[in-house]
Protein backbone atom coordinates (compact mmCIF):
# COMPACT_ATOMS: atom_id res chain seq x y z
CA UNK A 1 0.00 0.00 0.00
CA UNK A 2 1.40 3.39 -1.00
CA UNK A 3 1.68 5.99 1.75
CA UNK A 4 -0.22 9.23 1.37
CA UNK A 5 1.94 11.95 -0.16
CA UNK A 6 2.78 14.73 2.31
CA UNK A 7 1.37 18.19 1.76
CA UNK A 8 4.27 19.64 -0.17
CA UNK A 9 4.41 21.08 -3.65
CA UNK A 10 5.88 18.73 -6.25
CA UNK A 11 5.57 17.66 -9.87
CA UNK A 12 6.16 13.98 -10.55
CA UNK A 13 4.64 11.41 -12.86
CA UNK A 14 2.85 9.01 -10.52
CA UNK A 15 2.74 8.73 -6.71
CA UNK A 16 1.82 5.03 -6.98
CA UNK A 17 5.37 4.27 -8.15
CA UNK A 18 6.74 5.16 -4.70
CA UNK A 19 6.94 1.59 -3.35
CA UNK A 20 9.05 0.41 -6.28
CA UNK A 21 11.17 3.53 -6.00
CA UNK A 22 11.91 2.92 -2.32
CA UNK A 23 12.98 -0.66 -3.05
CA UNK A 24 15.41 0.56 -5.67
CA UNK A 25 16.72 3.43 -3.50
CA UNK A 26 17.37 0.96 -0.68
CA UNK A 27 19.14 -1.41 -3.09
CA UNK A 28 21.45 1.39 -4.27
CA UNK A 29 22.08 2.34 -0.66
CA UNK A 30 23.68 -1.05 -0.04
CA UNK A 31 26.50 0.00 -2.35
CA UNK A 32 26.91 3.45 -0.78
CA UNK A 33 28.48 2.85 2.65
CA UNK A 34 30.45 6.11 2.76
CA UNK A 35 27.37 8.25 2.21
CA UNK A 36 25.53 6.14 4.79
CA UNK A 37 28.17 6.98 7.42
CA UNK A 38 27.89 10.66 6.54
CA UNK A 39 24.08 10.48 6.69
CA UNK A 40 24.22 8.96 10.20
CA UNK A 41 26.58 11.69 11.42
CA UNK A 42 24.43 14.36 9.77
CA UNK A 43 21.34 13.00 11.51
CA UNK A 44 23.10 13.41 14.86
CA UNK A 45 24.88 16.74 14.31
CA UNK A 46 22.43 18.57 11.96
CA UNK A 47 25.15 20.66 10.22
CA UNK A 48 22.67 21.90 7.58
CA UNK A 49 19.90 22.82 9.99
CA UNK A 50 17.65 25.50 8.47
CA UNK A 51 19.60 25.71 5.22
CA UNK A 52 17.45 26.07 2.10
CA UNK A 53 19.11 23.79 -0.43
CA UNK A 54 18.37 23.20 -4.11
CA UNK A 55 19.80 20.26 -6.03
CA UNK A 56 19.66 20.09 -9.83
CA UNK A 57 20.79 16.53 -10.48
CA UNK A 58 19.95 13.35 -12.36
CA UNK A 59 17.02 11.97 -10.39
CA UNK A 60 18.33 8.45 -9.85
CA UNK A 61 18.52 6.03 -6.93
CA UNK A 62 21.98 7.34 -6.05
CA UNK A 63 20.85 10.97 -6.02
CA UNK A 64 17.95 9.92 -3.81
CA UNK A 65 20.39 8.63 -1.19
CA UNK A 66 22.21 11.98 -1.32
CA UNK A 67 18.93 13.89 -0.91
CA UNK A 68 18.00 11.73 2.09
CA UNK A 69 21.40 12.40 3.69
CA UNK A 70 21.04 16.16 3.16
CA UNK A 71 17.59 16.16 4.73
CA UNK A 72 18.94 14.11 7.64
CA UNK A 73 21.46 16.92 8.13
CA UNK A 74 18.62 19.40 8.58
CA UNK A 75 18.48 20.86 5.06
CA UNK A 76 15.21 22.18 3.64
CA UNK A 77 15.97 20.46 0.33
CA UNK A 78 14.26 20.63 -3.07
CA UNK A 79 15.26 18.51 -6.08
CA UNK A 80 14.84 19.12 -9.82
CA UNK A 81 16.12 17.11 -12.77
CA UNK A 82 19.26 18.16 -14.63
CA UNK A 83 18.40 16.08 -17.71
CA UNK A 84 14.96 15.29 -19.16
CA UNK A 85 15.79 11.67 -19.99
CA UNK A 86 17.63 10.71 -16.81
CA UNK A 87 14.74 10.97 -14.36
CA UNK A 88 13.59 7.71 -12.79
CA UNK A 89 9.92 8.39 -12.09
CA UNK A 90 9.64 5.78 -9.34
CA UNK A 91 12.56 7.39 -7.49
CA UNK A 92 10.97 10.82 -7.75
CA UNK A 93 7.72 9.38 -6.36
CA UNK A 94 9.47 7.74 -3.41
CA UNK A 95 11.29 10.92 -2.44
CA UNK A 96 7.99 12.80 -2.36
CA UNK A 97 5.83 10.13 -0.71
CA UNK A 98 8.28 8.40 1.63
CA UNK A 99 10.75 11.17 2.43
CA UNK A 100 8.70 14.36 2.11
CA UNK A 101 11.24 15.92 -0.25
CA UNK A 102 9.77 18.22 -2.94
CA UNK A 103 10.74 16.90 -6.37
CA UNK A 104 10.04 18.54 -9.72
CA UNK A 105 11.10 16.00 -12.34
CA UNK A 106 9.40 14.00 -15.10
CA UNK A 107 11.15 11.58 -17.39
CA UNK A 108 11.02 13.04 -20.90
CA UNK A 109 10.03 16.54 -19.79
CA UNK A 110 10.32 19.14 -22.54
CA UNK A 111 12.57 22.20 -22.49
CA UNK A 112 9.75 24.49 -21.36
CA UNK A 113 9.01 22.25 -18.36
CA UNK A 114 12.69 22.03 -17.48
CA UNK A 115 13.06 25.82 -17.55
CA UNK A 116 9.95 26.15 -15.39
CA UNK A 117 11.45 23.74 -12.88
CA UNK A 118 14.65 25.80 -12.76
CA UNK A 119 12.51 28.82 -11.86
CA UNK A 120 10.69 26.74 -9.24
CA UNK A 121 14.04 25.82 -7.72
CA UNK A 122 15.03 29.46 -7.50
CA UNK A 123 11.66 30.30 -5.95
CA UNK A 124 12.91 28.20 -3.01
CA UNK A 125 15.42 31.05 -2.38
CA UNK A 126 18.36 28.67 -1.91
CA UNK A 127 21.26 29.27 0.45
CA UNK A 128 23.19 26.40 -1.15
CA UNK A 129 22.88 25.04 -4.70
CA UNK A 130 24.09 21.67 -5.93
CA UNK A 131 24.27 22.00 -9.70
CA UNK A 132 24.96 19.58 -12.53
CA UNK A 133 25.89 21.64 -15.58
CA UNK A 134 25.50 25.09 -13.95
CA UNK A 135 22.03 25.86 -15.38
CA UNK A 136 20.49 26.85 -12.03
CA UNK A 137 23.47 28.98 -11.04
CA UNK A 138 23.65 30.68 -14.46
CA UNK A 139 19.92 31.45 -14.35
CA UNK A 140 20.28 32.88 -10.85
CA UNK A 141 23.07 35.20 -11.97
CA UNK A 142 21.32 36.26 -15.19
CA UNK A 143 17.79 36.69 -13.90
CA UNK A 144 17.73 36.92 -10.10
CA UNK A 145 20.55 39.12 -8.91
CA UNK A 146 18.39 40.20 -5.95
CA UNK A 147 18.62 36.65 -4.54
CA UNK A 148 22.41 36.50 -4.46
CA UNK A 149 22.42 37.90 -0.92
CA UNK A 150 20.69 34.67 0.22
CA UNK A 151 23.41 32.49 -1.32
CA UNK A 152 26.16 30.95 0.83
CA UNK A 153 27.70 29.05 -2.06
CA UNK A 154 27.30 26.37 -4.72
CA UNK A 155 28.65 22.94 -5.60
CA UNK A 156 29.27 21.84 -9.18
CA UNK A 157 29.37 18.17 -10.17
CA UNK A 158 30.46 18.20 -13.82
CA UNK A 159 33.34 19.21 -16.06
CA UNK A 160 30.90 21.19 -18.22
CA UNK A 161 29.65 23.10 -15.20
CA UNK A 162 33.17 23.91 -14.04
CA UNK A 163 33.98 25.31 -17.48
CA UNK A 164 30.94 27.58 -17.22
CA UNK A 165 31.84 28.69 -13.70
CA UNK A 166 35.37 29.59 -14.81
CA UNK A 167 33.89 31.66 -17.63
CA UNK A 168 31.60 33.37 -15.11
CA UNK A 169 34.61 34.15 -12.91
CA UNK A 170 36.53 35.57 -15.88
CA UNK A 171 33.53 37.78 -16.67
CA UNK A 172 33.42 39.04 -13.08
CA UNK A 173 29.97 37.63 -12.28
CA UNK A 174 31.00 34.77 -9.96
CA UNK A 175 30.53 36.80 -6.79
CA UNK A 176 30.13 33.82 -4.44
CA UNK A 177 32.16 30.73 -3.52
CA UNK A 178 31.73 27.65 -5.73
CA UNK A 179 33.03 24.23 -4.70
CA UNK A 180 34.69 22.34 -7.54
CA UNK A 181 33.37 18.90 -6.62
CA UNK A 182 34.14 17.56 -10.10
CA UNK A 183 37.90 17.86 -9.64
CA UNK A 184 38.09 16.08 -6.28
CA UNK A 185 40.35 13.04 -6.71
CA UNK A 186 37.68 10.74 -5.26
CA UNK A 187 35.25 12.10 -7.85
CA UNK A 188 36.82 12.39 -11.29
CA UNK A 189 39.39 9.57 -10.96
CA UNK A 190 36.59 7.13 -10.20
CA UNK A 191 33.19 8.52 -11.21
CA UNK A 192 34.30 9.82 -14.61
CA UNK A 193 36.58 6.93 -15.49
CA UNK A 194 34.95 3.83 -14.00
CA UNK A 195 31.38 5.12 -13.74
CA UNK A 196 31.11 6.73 -17.16
CA UNK A 197 33.17 3.98 -18.76
CA UNK A 198 30.93 1.14 -17.63
CA UNK A 199 27.56 2.90 -17.75
CA UNK A 200 28.13 4.34 -21.24
CA UNK A 201 28.65 0.91 -22.74
CA UNK A 202 25.76 -0.42 -20.66
CA UNK A 203 23.45 2.20 -22.22
CA UNK A 204 24.70 1.49 -25.75
CA UNK A 205 24.22 -2.25 -25.39
CA UNK A 206 20.73 -1.88 -23.86
CA UNK A 207 19.68 0.45 -26.69
CA UNK A 208 21.15 -1.57 -29.57
CA UNK A 209 22.16 -5.08 -28.42
CA UNK A 210 25.18 -4.83 -30.74
CA UNK A 211 28.37 -6.83 -30.32
CA UNK A 212 31.29 -4.51 -29.59
CA UNK A 213 34.01 -7.04 -30.35
CA UNK A 214 35.59 -6.25 -33.72
CA UNK A 215 33.84 -2.89 -34.09
CA UNK A 216 35.72 0.36 -34.71
CA UNK A 217 34.69 2.52 -31.76
CA UNK A 218 35.60 6.22 -31.98
CA UNK A 219 35.97 7.98 -28.62
CA UNK A 220 35.67 11.73 -29.15
CA UNK A 221 37.66 13.31 -26.31
CA UNK A 222 40.20 11.68 -24.00
CA UNK A 223 39.48 13.29 -20.65
CA UNK A 224 38.66 11.07 -17.69
CA UNK A 225 35.28 10.09 -19.17
CA UNK A 226 36.87 9.34 -22.54
CA UNK A 227 39.58 7.27 -20.88
CA UNK A 228 36.95 5.21 -19.11
CA UNK A 229 34.89 4.61 -22.25
CA UNK A 230 38.00 3.71 -24.28
CA UNK A 231 39.23 1.31 -21.62
CA UNK A 232 35.91 -0.51 -21.36
CA UNK A 233 35.38 -0.65 -25.14
CA UNK A 234 38.81 -2.19 -25.60
CA UNK A 235 38.06 -4.65 -22.83
CA UNK A 236 35.05 -5.87 -24.83
CA UNK A 237 37.13 -6.42 -27.96
CA UNK A 238 36.57 -3.16 -29.83
CA UNK A 239 39.20 -1.49 -31.99
CA UNK A 240 39.37 1.93 -30.34
CA UNK A 241 40.17 5.19 -32.14
CA UNK A 242 40.57 8.43 -30.17
CA UNK A 243 40.10 11.98 -31.48
CA UNK A 244 41.44 14.91 -29.46
CA UNK A 245 42.33 18.61 -29.64
CA UNK A 246 44.73 18.56 -26.66
CA UNK A 247 48.22 17.33 -27.61
CA UNK A 248 48.97 16.08 -24.08
CA UNK A 249 45.82 13.98 -23.95
CA UNK A 250 46.43 12.82 -27.51
CA UNK A 251 49.93 11.55 -26.73
CA UNK A 252 48.56 9.91 -23.58
CA UNK A 253 46.02 8.03 -25.71
CA UNK A 254 48.81 6.93 -28.04
CA UNK A 255 50.89 5.70 -25.08
CA UNK A 256 47.82 3.88 -23.77
CA UNK A 257 47.79 1.91 -27.02
CA UNK A 258 44.98 3.62 -28.95
CA UNK A 259 45.00 4.96 -32.49
CA UNK A 260 44.72 8.75 -32.55
CA UNK A 261 43.62 10.79 -35.55
CA UNK A 262 41.49 13.81 -36.53
CA UNK A 263 37.74 13.31 -36.74
CA UNK A 264 37.80 13.75 -40.52
CA UNK A 265 39.93 10.59 -40.73
CA UNK A 266 38.01 8.70 -38.05
CA UNK A 267 34.53 9.44 -39.44
CA UNK A 268 34.76 7.04 -42.44
CA UNK A 269 36.21 4.26 -40.25
CA UNK A 270 33.95 4.21 -37.21
CA UNK A 271 31.07 1.84 -36.56
CA UNK A 272 30.22 3.49 -33.23
CA UNK A 273 30.98 7.07 -32.09
CA UNK A 274 30.90 8.19 -28.44
CA UNK A 275 31.28 11.92 -27.68
CA UNK A 276 32.68 12.87 -24.27
CA UNK A 277 34.02 16.40 -24.74
CA UNK A 278 31.61 18.85 -23.11
CA UNK A 279 31.89 20.95 -26.27
CA UNK A 280 29.55 21.81 -29.13
CA UNK A 281 29.14 20.03 -32.49
CA UNK A 282 32.17 17.77 -32.28
CA UNK A 283 30.34 15.52 -34.77
CA UNK A 284 28.77 17.58 -37.54
CA UNK A 285 27.64 17.68 -41.17
CA UNK A 286 30.97 16.93 -42.89
CA UNK A 287 31.44 13.92 -40.62
CA UNK A 288 27.94 12.50 -41.20
CA UNK A 289 28.51 12.75 -44.94
CA UNK A 290 31.44 10.31 -44.92
CA UNK A 291 30.25 7.86 -42.25
CA UNK A 292 29.56 4.23 -43.04
CA UNK A 293 25.99 3.17 -43.69
CA UNK A 294 24.47 2.31 -40.31
CA UNK A 295 27.08 4.12 -38.22
CA UNK A 296 25.88 4.68 -34.64
CA UNK A 297 26.46 7.96 -32.79
CA UNK A 298 25.81 8.73 -29.13
CA UNK A 299 26.81 11.18 -26.44
CA UNK A 300 28.13 10.65 -22.93
CA UNK A 301 29.17 14.25 -22.34
CA UNK A 302 26.81 16.60 -20.53
CA UNK A 303 24.53 18.50 -22.90
CA UNK A 304 22.88 17.25 -26.10
CA UNK A 305 24.81 19.68 -28.31
CA UNK A 306 27.92 17.57 -28.87
CA UNK A 307 26.28 15.95 -31.89
CA UNK A 308 24.95 18.44 -34.47
CA UNK A 309 21.49 16.93 -34.74
CA UNK A 310 20.04 19.97 -36.48
CA UNK A 311 22.36 19.46 -39.43
CA UNK A 312 21.68 15.73 -39.41
CA UNK A 313 17.93 16.34 -39.58
CA UNK A 314 18.50 18.67 -42.53
CA UNK A 315 20.37 15.90 -44.33
CA UNK A 316 17.69 13.27 -43.67
CA UNK A 317 14.81 12.27 -45.90
CA UNK A 318 13.24 10.24 -43.09
CA UNK A 319 13.63 9.73 -39.34
CA UNK A 320 12.14 6.71 -37.62
CA UNK A 321 12.37 4.94 -34.29
CA UNK A 322 13.79 1.44 -34.70
CA UNK A 323 14.17 0.51 -31.02
CA UNK A 324 13.65 2.33 -27.71
CA UNK A 325 16.12 5.23 -27.52
CA UNK A 326 17.31 4.38 -31.07
CA UNK A 327 16.46 6.51 -34.12
CA UNK A 328 17.49 5.92 -37.72
CA UNK A 329 18.17 8.98 -39.87
CA UNK A 330 17.86 7.98 -43.53
CA UNK A 331 20.03 10.43 -45.47
CA UNK A 332 19.30 11.77 -48.92
CA UNK A 333 22.41 9.89 -50.09
CA UNK A 334 20.71 6.59 -49.23
CA UNK A 335 22.89 5.85 -46.21
CA UNK A 336 21.62 5.88 -42.62
CA UNK A 337 23.01 7.19 -39.35
CA UNK A 338 21.72 5.83 -36.05
CA UNK A 339 21.36 8.24 -33.10
CA UNK A 340 20.97 6.93 -29.55
CA UNK A 341 19.06 8.64 -26.74
CA UNK A 342 18.26 11.78 -28.78
CA UNK A 343 21.92 12.76 -28.40
CA UNK A 344 21.52 13.07 -24.64
CA UNK A 345 23.51 11.16 -22.03
CA UNK A 346 23.26 7.58 -23.25
CA UNK A 347 24.15 6.06 -19.89
CA UNK A 348 21.14 7.75 -18.30
CA UNK A 349 18.78 7.81 -21.27
CA UNK A 350 18.96 4.08 -22.01
CA UNK A 351 20.43 2.71 -18.78
CA UNK A 352 20.62 3.65 -15.08
CA UNK A 353 23.69 5.88 -14.97
CA UNK A 354 26.76 5.20 -12.89
CA UNK A 355 26.87 2.20 -10.56
CA UNK A 356 25.98 3.10 -6.98
CA UNK A 357 29.40 2.12 -5.62
CA UNK A 358 31.18 4.83 -7.58
CA UNK A 359 28.51 7.49 -6.93
CA UNK A 360 29.03 6.77 -3.23
CA UNK A 361 32.28 8.74 -3.39
CA UNK A 362 30.96 11.47 -5.68
CA UNK A 363 27.95 12.17 -3.48
CA UNK A 364 30.01 11.91 -0.30
CA UNK A 365 31.96 14.83 -1.78
CA UNK A 366 28.72 16.70 -2.45
CA UNK A 367 27.42 16.20 1.08
CA UNK A 368 30.69 17.22 2.73
CA UNK A 369 31.09 20.20 0.37
CA UNK A 370 27.66 21.47 1.50
CA UNK A 371 28.75 21.13 5.13
CA UNK A 372 32.04 22.93 4.35
CA UNK A 373 30.25 25.86 2.71
CA UNK A 374 27.89 26.27 5.67
CA UNK A 375 30.66 25.96 8.28
CA UNK A 376 32.73 28.55 6.43
CA UNK A 377 29.93 30.98 5.64
CA UNK A 378 31.37 34.43 5.04
CA UNK A 379 34.98 33.18 5.18
CA UNK A 380 35.46 31.96 1.60
CA UNK A 381 36.40 34.33 -1.20
CA UNK A 382 34.25 34.44 -4.36
CA UNK A 383 35.45 32.03 -7.04
CA UNK A 384 36.19 28.34 -7.45
CA UNK A 385 37.42 26.35 -4.46
CA UNK A 386 38.84 22.84 -4.43
CA UNK A 387 37.54 20.17 -2.09
CA UNK A 388 39.95 20.27 0.89
CA UNK A 389 42.56 17.52 0.65
CA UNK A 390 41.67 16.17 4.08
CA UNK A 391 38.05 15.68 2.94
CA UNK A 392 39.18 13.87 -0.22
CA UNK A 393 41.42 11.56 1.81
CA UNK A 394 38.74 10.92 4.43
CA UNK A 395 36.32 9.78 1.74
CA UNK A 396 38.94 7.43 0.31
CA UNK A 397 39.70 6.11 3.80
CA UNK A 398 36.03 5.44 4.53
CA UNK A 399 35.62 3.69 1.17
CA UNK A 400 38.59 1.42 1.82
CA UNK A 401 37.28 0.65 5.30
CA UNK A 402 33.89 -0.30 3.88
CA UNK A 403 35.61 -2.59 1.37
CA UNK A 404 37.60 -4.29 4.13
CA UNK A 405 40.92 -3.03 2.77
CA UNK A 406 43.74 -1.79 4.99
CA UNK A 407 46.77 0.28 4.00
CA UNK A 408 50.13 1.09 5.57
CA UNK A 409 50.92 4.06 7.79
CA UNK A 410 54.23 5.88 8.07
CA UNK A 411 56.55 5.01 10.94
CA UNK A 412 57.82 7.90 13.11
CA UNK A 413 61.22 7.47 11.45
CA UNK A 414 59.64 7.78 7.98
CA UNK A 415 57.69 10.89 8.98
CA UNK A 416 60.88 12.50 10.24
CA UNK A 417 62.75 11.55 7.05
CA UNK A 418 60.26 13.01 4.57
CA UNK A 419 59.98 16.22 6.56
CA UNK A 420 63.71 16.79 6.90
CA UNK A 421 66.24 18.16 4.43
CA UNK A 422 69.24 17.30 6.56
CA UNK A 423 68.93 13.52 6.34
CA UNK A 424 71.04 12.12 3.53
CA UNK A 425 70.23 9.33 1.15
Amino acid sequence: MVATAPKIKYEIKDESLATLGKQRIDWAGREMPVLAQIRDRFASEKPLDGIRLVACCHVTTETANLAIALKAGGADALLIASNPLSTQDDVAASLVVNEGIPVFALKGEDAETYERHVQTALDHKPNVIIDDGCDVVATLVKQRQHQLSDLIGVNEETTTGIVRLRAMFNDGVLTFPAMNVNDADTKHFFDNRYGTGQSTLDGIIRATNILLAGKNVVIVGYGWCGKGAALRARGMGANVIVTEIDPVRAIEAVMDGFRVMPMEEAAPQGNLFITVTGNKHVIRKEHFEVMKDGAIVCNSGHFDIEIDLKSLKGMASDVRSVRPFTEEYRLNSGKSVIVLGEGRLINLAAAEGHPSAVMDMSFANQALACEYLVKNKGKLEPGLHSIPEEVDREIARLKLKAMGIGIDTLTPEQVQYINSWQSGT
